[in-house]
């Protein structure tokens, strides 16, 4: 007689991690007052916060439900029933049964980020995982998502309609990695659902050399391509995962394609006004000694002036292109009254 099997034991999934940007608070607002105060689940939040100062955010959440939301602190352990909000200038990661803080490199532009600790959840806790992304600008999330479902987990995002900023939503849809979207308002709901259904187990992937302070992965796998870090100068490596474009440096810091975009286009104003400054500066400098000059009875200030005046000429020409950066192609300002007369 054949031996049989022994029978796998289901089990149920008990770990949420949200990620939310822009618009996030009402979003996260919402989510609470929705959830049970039996919720057989810990529920970590990351919102894209000022790194300074601190955030009120806790205690935002903790009136809105009735499940109690606190600070996450390094070493917590893992506790069912219990909200972890990320504090400012730290990621929040999800260990094996306890809770870690890190001031590694700021991803996508961000720290807290929501890919690090999607991350985490995933290598820690498989598919017990229920990964939610909710109203945010760019795309923070979307690799993370991915992660979270290639390692069993479940993903949820907030339909686009009903986000007050559609765009990370969007793009995790469009990068197909939501496996539901649904108005904010049905999700506690759906929550509940999962969290009461029986899984089969997946081994969860947890290797503690990958919970360093750093992107997922080496950055130097990819494809070495001739853009530099926008945060430490750095050489970028390009890497496609699962159709979502990334770009990261050696040291960790990693960027989609919109948040490099995005930082790109801040580094190039802050180099921008840099240059300003230093136009602005130089024709203060030639007028000074223009007037010097000719207060001292000496030849020559008149060349002082005109280099000057040019110098001047120039920095207004740069203030203009500053004042144009980002807009569309073909988006000019509507002519004066004054000229539109004069047509």
């Amino acid at each position: 007689m054949e031996a049989r099997e022994p029978e796998r034991r289901k089990i149920q999934r008990d770990i949420v991690v949200v990620g939310a940007s822009a618009g996030g608070v009402e979003a996260l607002g919402k989510l609470m007052r929705g959830l049970p105060p039996e919720l057989p689940a810990a529920l970590f939040v990351v919102l894209h916060v000022l790194p300074t100062g601190t955030s009120v955010l806790p205690e935002i959440l903790d009136r809105a439900g009735v499940l109690p939301a606190t600070p996450a602190v390094d070493g917590d352990p893992v506790e069912r029933g219990r909200v972890y909000v990320a504090p400012p200038d730290h990621h929040l990661l999800v260990l094996d049964g306890t809770v870690a803080l890190s001031r590694g490199p700021r991803e996508n532009g961000h720290r807290p980020a929501v890919d690090p600790l999607f991350r985490s959840a995933a290598r820690a806790y498989g598919s017990r995982v229920i990964a939610v992304v909710l109203s945010g600008a760019l795309d923070d999330g979307t690799a993370g998502l991915r992660f979270v479902k290639s390692h069993g987990g479940v993903t949820i995002v907030q339909a686009p309609s009903d986000a007050l900023y559609p765009a990370m939503p969007q793009s995790a849809i469009a990068h197909d990695v939501a496996d539901h979207s649904v108005p904010i308002a049905e999700m506690p709901a759906l929550l509940c659902e999962l969290l009461d259904a029986q899984i089969e187990p997946i081994p969860p992937t947890n290797d503690p050399a990958e919970h360093e302070d750093r992107s997922d992965g080496d950055p130097r796998a990819g494809i070495l391509s001739p853009i530099t870090c926008p945060e430490c100068g750095g050489t970028l490596w390009e890497h496609e995962e699962g159709g979502v474009l990334r770009f990261k440096c050696h040291v960790g810091h990693a960027f989609t394609r919109e948040s490099l975009d995005t930082a790109q286009g801040q580094s190039v104003e802050a180099a921008l006004w840099s240059a300003l400054r230093s136009l602005e500066e130089r024709a203060e400098l030639l007028k000074r000694l223009a007037r010097r000059s000719q207060a001292a009875k000496r030849g020559g200030w008149e060349a002082l002036e005109r280099k000057a005046d040019a110098v001047s000429g120039h920095a207004d020409v740069l203030r203009e292109v500053i004042a144009r950066l980002g807009r569309e192609p073909g988006a000019e300002s509507p002519p004066e009254p004054a000229a539109q007369a004069a047509e």
